[in-house]
């Protein structure tokens, strides 16, 4: 089952840079505890970043 450890942790959103995050929250696990708090806590920044964008089309895809 090795090719399960590297499945990521989350299903892909669409958008990269939510996607990024997602990636580096789930990475926690392997890191130190103390390293946690600054991980979630540019998380948010960056995850409320991306809920305060103007909407757009989805990374990848290609506008009118």
């Amino acid at each position: 089952m090795d090719e399960d450890r590297h499945a990521p942790d989350h299903e892909p959103t669409g958008v990269e840079s939510v996607d990024r995050v997602l990636a580096e929250v789930a990475a926690l696990a392997s890191a130190p505890v103390g390293d946690h708090v600054e991980v979630y806590e540019r998380a948010h920044e960056q995850l409320r970043r991306a809920l305060d964008a103007q909407p757009g089309p989805l990374d990848g895809e290609q506008g009118p």
